[in-house]
């Protein structure tokens, strides 16, 4: 039996019952205590395979491309922020202060790096670059982020001090990722080739963390505190960013001379947010406020992203493919 087209993939219904649990199940006293330390290990194993699995001669062939690469990393970093800063006259009404807070910390957070690479993928655009470029945004995210984050928060008191932020997320996440790297040459064939072991632990800590986050904030009154209205003007508002950084990327990459493949992986690097190191940071960043409504609107707008950036690869997928017969055509008419 096919499965039906309306439903989400497994991983969204994943996240769905993760926070239903939290919300009906919540975590508390010891066994809280033992979901946080089995998630500490489970990011760190996470970011030691993702360290392991990336290739550095992919990165090294592709590092070359700098003005792409300056681009995404521009847009995810400086543009984004400035976007949730800017439209705050339109999404701070739309959310709670705590919501609009998560927004701002959706905003300073790096690409993401799987999704990026395989919508560039179908779209038939740079891939190369788009691995580079995003696993760029993710290593550089673990120092830039807190920063960034720091500095949109600074009016919400909801972040801890960028500085410590970095100290903790460097020991968390970029000290596994630099033992996985130094590894790579030995293992990065063996995951290679068992990827599923890389998704099975990146879903798995991601649904900790929502679990552990959510347990903590129903606790404090999560569900008292974001009534529905605030939830479905918060699907507006990610919505109204997710618009933005596809119609800025697009136009910038247009206005900058790159070829249609380097502008796809500009659009899909640049326009996207990485859920695993979101709530992984939100963890750290919030730890003393409690990272459950603060990763609300990053869960939200990850959703938002797969479903629009997926129509939108198939799309310029398909037009390449049909493009590409003509302009062979045309080429052979012009060799005759």
């Amino acid at each position: 039996m096919s499965r039906p087209k309306f439903l989400p993939e497994n991983f969204t219904l994943a996240l769905i019952a993760t926070v239903v649990a939290a919300s009906e199940l919540p975590c508390r006293g010891t066994a809280a205590l033992v979901v946080d330390h089995l998630t500490d290990l489970a990011i760190a194993l996470l970011f030691f395979l993702h360290g392991a699995k990336l290739s550095r001669e992919a990165v090294i062939a592709a590092a070359g491309h700098w003005r792409l690469h300056s681009l995404v990393l521009l847009t995810t970093f400086v543009l984004f922020p400035l976007f949730g800063l800017a439209f705050k006259p339109i999404l701070s009404p739309l959310a709670t202060p705590t919501l609009y807070a998560g927004i701002l910390f959706l905003c300073a957070l790096p690409s993401t790096v799987q999704s990026s690479i395989a919508f560039t993928a179908i779209a038939k655009g740079n891939v190369p670059a788009a691995i580079c470029s995003a696993s760029a945004s993710s290593i550089i995210g673990i120092f830039v982020t807190p920063l960034v984050a720091g500095l949109v928060l600074s009016n919400h008191g909801e972040a801890a001090s960028g500085w410590d932020a970095i100290g903790q997320i460097t020991l968390q996440l970029f000290v596994p990722f630099v033992c996985g790297q130094l590894l790579q040459p030995f293992i990065g064939g063996w995951i290679g080739r068992h990827d599923g072991i890389v998704g099975a632990v990146d879903q798995g800590s991601i649904l900790l963390i929502v679990y552990s986050a959510f347990s903590a904030a129903v606790s404090e009154g999560l569900w008292h505190q974001v009534p529905p209205a605030a939830l479905a003007g918060l699907v507006v508002a990610d919505g109204i960013l997710l618009g933005a950084a596809l119609i800025t990327t697009g136009l910038l990459g247009k206005w900058l001379g790159f070829n249609r493949a380097d502008r796809v992986a500009i659009i899909f690097c640049g326009s996207k947010k990485s859920l695993s190191q979101g709530v992984t940071m939100a963890k750290v960043i919030f730890a003393s406020h409690g990272a459950g409504a603060v990763i609300l609107p990053l869960m939200v707008f990850h959703q938002i992203q797969l479903m629009v950036c997926a129509a939108l690869a198939q799309r310029w997928g398909r037009r390449a493919e049909l493009s590409a017969p003509a302009s062979a055509g045309a080429r052979s008419v012009v060799m005759r």
